[in-house]
């Protein structure tokens, strides 16, 4: 039975549908929002897998070109490999709702939210979110749900709820918001250089909506919903558990407490081992030794967080606002164009930056519509960052980690008008111990800096935790941590990431693992960040504050100049005859805009200068009394050509050739030769008349004929001679072709 429920928001109705598509899934909702329309389907495998200590949770979402009425590009016409807007969205669907999943579940669960039709007006991955959310909320999957998700922007100094593409474009911050009817459990988005009053103001106003997009989705599941599948508790239980515990704890409290992080994880392996030996016949069975391995993550969740809300005391002996020793360094490859190491405690990332042309912008085919960037950051993750073995390549957390770091950045990148090099940063993770995605922003600003690139201003970022001992509610105890450790993380009650200048936000990442988290917690964690983050830029700017005066020799040099747009078809020719024999003859790149913006792209400054000299050149008009350097193109026995602008000739006569008579105009000229000539007259005929500059007519006024050669014009002296035909010597010979 179709089942649907509407909620109108912004003056259009989201529907929620269920019962008509995809009935044989644990549940399917079809949600559509103007022109906006998603699919979204739950599964679960039939049987749970014994032993599972946590939720086996994918989230494949996907947009089908069909949506926006387009075929895919590039040699295969349909959809294949994930893009990473698809994973993106993926994320932000998997981050709120699989702290909502109970791992005594113990089944596979997929979530496939697929996009079937955009108007390209209203973007579809909120709807996404909403209706994975319902889908699972309706099936017969235990689920702590639902959750719902909203996208907020400053638009025009006004906060503006699930805007449209083009309010997007304009906005100065843009964050996703995701939560529960109780809290916020997710955040991530960019801005530009906005307060902590704005964002905490944002997140309020974004909350509010999704308490009642949490309502639909439960008024759905009242008219349709299946019964829940019971939660199978686990069947064996450790056991001399007190025991084990007594004997370890302190030892385990001391080995959490060892600074470094190599040292520490050795320590508490120590400790581990130690009392195995001595269960170690308990322990041969396969349901022990896991429970056993349990027990000692729930000990260190103990000890850390107890020590933290006590005594103050961290993992590696700091306090709470506490930030790691840093250590900026930037030069560090001789022939890329921008390098730069950042090291903040056992966390390190090298930071690359290639400085290419408006042909290594990156062009995206998405439902969207198509577009360029001219600004990219990739992030990688190797396996020896945190010293084990794996596999390499780019995955879900590169992709995420690298929009993180790109965003925060993006705000402050110069524009194409500004600075007209397409820049790309590479973050290489050399080692990891807390927020490589941070120190990513931090050496991505040291690098772009290095490499001349205008930055607006530096940028840092920084990680921050929570502990409570609550569900983050007023009167819980917390303790807000800066800059924290990969423990602090994995123990902690949120992971937040803000990114920004030293005048406002620019990046913003937040999960949350409990219930919600009070404004009181969200305004000192983002007080506390910011002052974090104003220590580490003071650090940077130590190392470097303003860009490089020159980039680097091994860069492109770039020249733009602005010419009328009625004479790009000029430049450009006919099949684009003269923009290819310029970039040919000059050994460079030219792109033109429909502005009339021209950009020239050179290996060397000397071979952009020249063409942009000739691009002028064909773009201006011939002006009377100006010298140019020209090319004699074909002799006549009257005079020679001579090419002074590219498609652009005039005719030297005989007589402008010396001040001596010359038999002919081979005595002085050759074919290919460059020559100085001076435009002495436009006739009325649009024909080009030069005169030949030399050392005997060092000002251009031209040489004065011979005696000899104005007896030979008064004659009518033939022009084999080197007389001028006989209508004297200021007519034109009859077979000059026209201009």
């Amino acid at each position: 039975m179709v089942q649907k429920v509407t909620l109108q928001i912004a003056g259009k109705d989201l529907v929620l549908e269920t019962g008509r598509i995809a009935r044989q899934a644990n549940g399917a909702v079809f949600a559509t929002y103007a022109g906006s329309a998603v699919i979204a389907t739950a599964c679960s495998s039939s049987e749970p897998i014994e032993g599972l200590d946590y939720v086996p949770l994918t989230v494949e979402y996907n947009e089908k070109y069909y949506a926006a009425g387009k075929i895919p590009g590039g040699f295969i016409k349909r959809e294949s490999r994930p893009k990473d807007k698809e994973i993106l969205v993926s994320r932000l669907i998997d981050r709120p709702m699989r702290p909502l999943f109970d791992k005594t579940f113990g089944r596979e669960i997929q979530l496939v939210p697929t996009t079937l039709s955009t108007d390209q007006v209203n973007p579809p991955d909120m709807l996404a979110i909403i209706a994975s959310s319902a889908a699972v909320h309706i099936s017969d999957i235990p689920f702590n749900g639902p959750v719902a998700g909203v996208r907020v922007c400053q638009v025009d100094g006004e906060l503006v709820v699930n805007p449209s593409y083009e309010q997007i474009e304009k906005s100065t911050m843009e964050i996703v918001v995701a939560g529960t009817k109780d809290g916020i459990t997710m955040v991530e988005g960019g801005a530009k250089e906005v307060s902590e009053d704005l964002m905490i103001e944002a997140l309020e106003k974004a909350h509010a909506m999704i308490v009642e997009l949490c309502s639909m989705q439960e008024k759905l599941r009242e008219l349709s919903g299946k019964p829940k599948l019971t939660l199978t508790p686990p069947a064996f239980s450790l056991e001399n558990k007190d025991a084990i515990r007594s004997a370890a704890y302190p030892k385990l409290e001391a080995a959490c407490f060892i600074a470094a992080k190599h040292e520490r994880r050795s320590g508490v392996k120590a400790v581990k081992e130690e009392i195995a030996v001595q269960y170690a016949a308990q322990l041969e069975d396969d349901q022990q030794k896991k429970l056993f391995n349990a027990l000692f993550e729930e000990m260190q969740y103990e000890i850390l967080r107890s020590s933290i809300l006590n005594s103050g005391r961290r993992v590696d002996g700091r306090g709470l606002e506490d930030i790691r020793e840093i250590n900026c360094e930037v030069d560090i490859l001789a022939r890329t164009h921008g390098s730069a190491l950042f090291t903040r405690g056992e966390t390190q990332v090298l930071a690359v930056t290639t400085l290419g042309t408006v042909f290594d912008e990156q062009i995206f085919d998405d439902i969207e519509g198509d577009k360029r960037e001219h600004f990219l950051l990739h992030y990688n993750f190797p396996p020896y960052s945190v010293g084990e073995v794996g596999r390499t390549g780019t995955g879900r957390r590169e992709i995420g980690h690298g929009h993180l770091a790109r965003r925060s950045l993006e705000a402050m990148v110069p524009s194409k008008e500004e600075f007209p090099y397409t820049v790309r940063v590479v973050c290489e993770t050399m080692e990891s111990n807390g927020s490589s995605s941070m120190a990513s922003v931090c050496g991505g600003t040291l690098s772009m800096l290095q490499a001349g690139v205008p930055l607006k201003k530096p940028v840092a970022g920084i990680a921050m935790g929570l502990i409570t001992d609550g569900a983050g509610g007023p009167g819980d105890r917390y303790a807000v941590l800066s800059d924290i450790l990969g423990d602090e993380d994995h123990l902690g009650d949120m992971d937040f990431k803000v990114a920004g200048t030293e005048d406002g936000i620019t990046g913003f990442q937040m999960d949350i693992k409990i219930a919600r988290v009070s404004p009181e917690i969200m305004r000192k964690a983002l007080d506390q960040a910011k002052r974090g983050r104003l220590h580490i830029l003071s650090i940077m700017n130590n190392t470097i504050n303003r860009p490089a005066e020159k980039i680097s020799e091994y860069a492109p040099k770039i020249v733009t100049l602005r010419i009328d747009i009625d004479k790009i078809g000029a430049l450009i020719g006919p099949g684009g005859k003269n923009i290819k024999a310029l970039c040919e003859q000059y050994s460079v790149k030219i792109n033109t805009e429909d502005d009339g913006t021209v950009t020239i792209f050179g290996k060397k400054t000397k071979d952009a200068e020249e063409a942009k000299i000739a691009v002028m050149g064909i773009a201006s008009d011939p002006e009377i009394g100006r010298v140019y350097n020209g090319t004699v193109k074909r002799i006549m026995d009257f005079g020679a050509f001579v090419e002074i602008l590219p498609g652009k000739e005039g005719l030297v006569h005989i007589s402008k050739l010396s001040r001596q008579r010359i038999a002919q105009v081979t005595d002085v000229l050759n074919e290919g030769q460059e020559i100085p000539v001076k435009l002495t007259e436009i006739d009325k005929m649009g024909r080009l008349n030069l005169s030949y500059i030399d050392a005997i007519d060092p000002d251009g006024s031209g040489p004065e004929p011979s005696d000899e050669s104005r007896r030979g014009s008064h004659h009518g002296q033939s022009r084999d001679r080197g007389g001028f035909g006989r209508g004297g010597r200021d007519e034109r010979p009859r077979d000059r072709p026209r201009q």
